[in-house]
């Protein structure tokens, strides 16, 4: 098959006139300044984007967490809610939904991060990966890949408090437990399995460090120092800052992602610095006041920057990459932290490596073919460089998404699913 791209990233940079030949699912060539031929893709082609932090069922919360001004208790009182309503089979149909809408906004690979694991009561079903094998199959539909991070979830506090309530769906009862569901995990066509640990507060220190021996070179993404209040509980019991207390139980390692990184002293920024990667979710942190995390230092350190729409407060890869540098400009008050071409590596390349996915996230040869067409004839952009078009664009702005050379979404809309219709039947049948 033969694309033929008025605009294309190629390189780190925009070339024009870009002839791209796909056979297998794999790019063979990558021809700029060519003739034209083939199957035309307008506008600015782009590599696909990367979501590398996910929860999908809080797609469900959107529009729905701010009365009274909103504050991170209205949204963790619905989001226990909708968390105690799934099953295998709601669940199914909303993951479906929400990666539907990812591929539309040009995502062609998601890094799910699921510790929704066992009944409301914490009773397993039949299948102890029912839950798991659904945001798998409902992946494979939508059309996009997915690395399933399965999250070690055992305690409510950093001081090791049970679980209760709906909490008690997420644990295994011990790292053991957790281990004996994992290890039964498939990985497959267009499929990883990858490894979390939800938080320090969650993923208590004693097995820590087998965790982390046993999921070597596997991805394995934490959340870390999301809020104050998590260092400062990690700091009372353990005397440390959880950086730290993941860096003497060896987790650090090179495929291991920290989740947030917001609240970090400078040795945090040393040890994740030390060619960790940092994913970033600026729409999420924004939505819940959580803060601006050291993105530049980390980058600055040696840390590989990926972004996450998280709680999909929006699903908008343009919004989340120039929310590292629009970030950064409140924080500072200064211009210029990041380039075009670091954002969109972020956004592309960077984020699929951290979920396992080396040969993706760039148009050239022998990387899979994911190609996303991005109009430049919309009233968002129109007139705009393509070259900064990541500071212009939205999602709203995709017209037609490949993945692994096959199309997804043509002209703006899914091939194979109506996605507004579905969220929208999927969302209120959950919250009914």
């Amino acid at each position: 098959m033969t694309y033929f791209a008025d605009h294309a990233w190629v390189g780190g940079r925009v070339e024009r006139n870009v002839r791209i030949e796909v056979a297998g699912g794999l790019i063979t060539s990558v021809f700029p300044g060519a003739e034209a031929g083939g199957m035309r893709l307008r506008g600015l082609v782009l590599p696909g984007f990367a979501n590398a932090h996910s929860h999908a069922f809080h797609r469900a919360l959107r529009g729905r967490t701010h009365r009274d001004r909103g504050s991170f208790w209205t949204w963790r009182e619905l989001m226990y809610t909708v968390a105690g309503r799934l099953d295998p089979d709601n669940y199914f149909a909303l993951a479906r939904a929400v990666y539907a809408e990812m591929a539309m906004a040009g995502i062609t690979g998601v890094g799910e991060f699921h510790y929704l694991h066992h009944g409301p009561d914490g009773t397993p079903y039949a299948d102890p990966n029912a839950m798991g094998h659904a945001l798998i199959a409902a992946a494979r539909e939508a059309g996009i890949r997915i690395t399933l991070l399965d999250a070690v979830y055992l305690t409510a506090s950093v001081d090791g408090k049970p679980l209760e309530g709906v909490q008690r769906r997420f644990g295994d009862g011990d790292y053991d437990g957790w281990f004996a569901r994992f290890d039964r995990l498939p990985g497959g066509d267009g499929v990883k399995i990858g490894a979390a640990l939800h938080s320090v507060r969650a993923a208590p220190v004693d097995g820590m460090a087998t965790f982390a021996q046993r999921t070597a070179g596997l991805p394995v993404h934490v959340h870390l120092s999301e809020q104050p209040a998590e260092n400062e509980a990690c700091r009372a019991v353990h005397g440390c800052s959880p950086a730290e207390l993941l860096d003497a139980a060896g987790v650090w390692q090179p495929m291991t992602t920290a989740v947030h990184a917001t609240h970090l002293t400078e040795a945090d920024v040393g040890i994740l610095g030390d060619g960790r990667f940092a994913c970033f979710c600026p729409t999420t942190e924004r939505d819940l006041a959580d803060g601006i995390g050291p993105a530049r230092r980390l980058a600055d350190a040696g840390a590989t920057l990926t972004l996450g729409s998280d709680s999909h407060a929006v699903i908008d890869f343009f919004e989340e990459a120039r929310g590292l540098e629009l970030d950064e400009r409140l924080a500072t008050r200064q211009r210029g932290h990041f380039t075009a071409a670091e954002l969109i590596t972020a956004a592309t390349g960077a984020g699929h490596r951290s979920l396992g996915w080396h040969d993706a996230g760039e148009i050239a040869a022998g990387k899979r073919a994911d190609l996303v067409a991005v109009s430049l004839g919309s009233v968002r952009t129109a007139g705009a460089d393509p070259a900064g078009l990541i500071f212009a664009a939205t999602a709203a702005d995709v017209t037609d998404v490949i993945v692994d050379g096959r199309p997804i979404v043509a002209e703006g809309r899914h091939l194979s699913i109506d996605v507004p219709a579905e969220l929208h039947r999927t969302i209120s049948e959950v919250l009914r």
